[in-house]
């Protein structure tokens, strides 16, 4: 895979008028405006209940089904990127992007707007796709699949916490329906310079979509969102008390079955058996999931206690995103450098990603208070922030010793599910299901210290004592749920370090597109073989 010539860097789908040094910052420019639309805006998920009189739980759901379209385009994006010239992708892409955009701030039908989320979040992906292959070359001219990586969960961590900046910044000053009209806007800029500045070339030889399981593209989808609304509507339904999540679980139970049926009977699948029997991939979203559980608080306790117990307000809470995005930074500069240059091995950078994720829990566990400072809080985000960035970019090249192309696109897309969509979600709900134990446990302790008759409460009101109540419970809660994360971080460090491991990302290198479309060809005139033998087997003899 890496004995090809390093050619040149070029877009020859640019039109000839544009200048060479200025081409690859206008890709960049169109990816961040990729990465910053989006069918809902989570950040602004407070505002949007207010207008609309929707449940958070809805928002929630649809920004998350967006996440979802986005894992479902990996498996097929090398055969869409051969079928489709780039212009022509870009244009429907765009389109596509703004029509969600206008559904999305106009419509309370939850169906659609979870339905338009998850189509949005499929085109994002795939003009995103479209940008970052076409500089690939500028950014890595050896197909370093590591360099690669960093580059990508730079630009893509670093929108999400522009994009909630962004959105909150709108909905201080206006309404979060002027976030819609500016992303509106950008798309256009974007639609229009790929109209005038691309040619109708293709950069992969000519492939018809054919042998792709739409089928089980789309039951895969309905697994992933059946697990979505069980987490995230499970405490509004009161659990499996309801007829909603009983339902909602005999779907997830009965769609992983069929997946799993037709992966073990059909001959190309969405997803195969033998992608997922390779061992790196269910260690991967393994680690993947424990690391959502740390990162668990970010969602639950940092707005709790930012909120409810420091008294900040939206923008100030919001503002804590520039901090998070300077670990993002941070954290992909120190990836490219140490992993994807001097190539340090797996097991060291997830040491190191770990340790930073350890030292995000321990720190609250030991500074958290009534009166913590606004400076207080400024570390322990940095730390989250780069050490998650780390970990996805060194998770995501691990899956380079997949086989290209479909093993490998399988791969990154059964991971990109639980990354982007399922383990944040599963992590929340289970620290916040443990939270609200603890809370309750605590206030029926501290509520029977209380004695009536005492001068410290004498002069309180009753709401007055119940809200110092819940206050305490709260954040002893807190302190001890951080205590549990802190013992499951070092564990983690502990399996980590056991098993010693010299592996170094020194084979990641993605082979030219030319070699992908040879073998999707190979794999295309296979199934078109075995097709027709099928055919000659079930006709009648003459």
């Amino acid at each position: 895979m890496g004995g090809h010539p390093i050619m040149p860097f070029s877009i020859p789908q640019m039109k000839d008028f544009v200048p060479e040094k200025l081409r690859p910052w206008i890709i960049v420019v169109m990816v961040i405006i990729v990465q910053l639309s989006g069918g809902v805006y989570m950040a602004a998920a407070g505002e949007m209940v207010g207008s609309t009189a929707l449940l958070q739980e809805d928002i929630m759901m649809a920004g998350y089904a967006s996440l979802v379209g986005m894992a479902l385009f990996f498996p097929i994006m090398f055969r869409l990127r051969s079928a489709v010239r780039p212009k022509t992708a870009f244009g429907v892409c765009f389109a596509v992007l703004i029509a969600a955009n206008l559904i999305s701030m106009h419509t309370t039908s939850v169906p659609l707007l979870v339905g338009v989320s998850l189509v949005a979040g499929f085109f994002r992906m795939w003009a995103t796709l479209e940008c970052n292959s076409t500089i690939q070359l500028w950014l890595t001219p050896t197909r370093d699949l590591s360099v690669f990586f960093s580059y990508i969960y730079l630009v893509v961590n670093s929108c999400i916490q522009l994009s909630g900046i962004a959105a909150i910044y709108f909905s201080v000053w206006a309404s979060w329906h002027y976030m819609h009209w500016f992303i509106i806007a950008l798309l256009i800029v974007a639609w229009l310079t790929t109209t005038l500045i691309f040619k109708g070339c293709a950069v992969m030889p000519r492939l018809p979509l054919l042998g792709i399981d739409w089928l089980g593209m789309a039951i895969w989808g309905f697994w992933a969102m059946s697990i979505l609304f069980i987490c995230l509507y499970g405490e509004h339904y009161d659990w499996w008390q309801s007829d909603e999540i009983r339902t909602a679980t005999l779907f997830a139970v009965v769609s992983l079955a069929m997946n799993l049926l037709r992966a073990a009977f059909i001959r190309h699948p969405f997803v195969s058996f033998k992608t997922l029997s390779f061992k790196v991939l269910p260690i991967v979203i393994g680690i993947t999931i424990v690391a959502d559980i740390l990162l668990a608080p970010s969602h639950i306790f940092e707005h709790a206690l930012m909120e409810g117990i420091l008294g900040y307000d939206a923008e100030n809470m919001i503002s804590l995103n520039w901090v998070a995005l300077a670990g993002t930074v941070c954290g992909a500069g120190f990836c490219w450098r140490t992993f994807a240059v001097r190539k340090w091995t797996y097991q060291r950078m997830m040491i190191i990603s770990f340790t930073l994720l350890l030292f995000y829990v321990a720190y609250f566990y030991f500074v958290i208070d009534y009166n913590l400072p606004y400076k207080a809080l400024i570390p322990p985000i940095f730390a989250r922030s780069a050490g998650y960035t780390i970990l996805s970019a060194v998770l995501l090249t691990s899956l380079t010793r997949l086989p290209f192309p479909n093993h490998f696109t399988e791969g990154v897309g059964t991971l990109n599910m639980f990354s982007a969509a399922l383990a944040g979600v599963i992590g929340t709900t289970i620290v916040g299901r443990v939270l609200r134990y603890v809370v309750s446990r605590n206030a029926m302790l501290l509520g029977a210290e209380i004695d009536g008759v005492s001068d410290a409460i004498r002069h309180l009101s009753f709401g007055e004592i119940y809200g110092a109540v819940q206050v305490q419970a709260l954040i002893e809660a807190m302190k001890e749920i951080y205590g549990w994360l802190i013992a499951l971080a070092v564990a983690s460090l502990i399996i980590l370090s056991l098993r010693q491991s010299d592996i170094r990302p020194t084979k990641v290198i993605e082979p030219t597109l030319r070699r992908i479309a040879l073998l999707m060809r190979r794999d295309i005139l296979g199934r078109l073989r075995i097709r027709r033998r099928t055919n000659a087997h079930k006709s009648p003899t003459a």
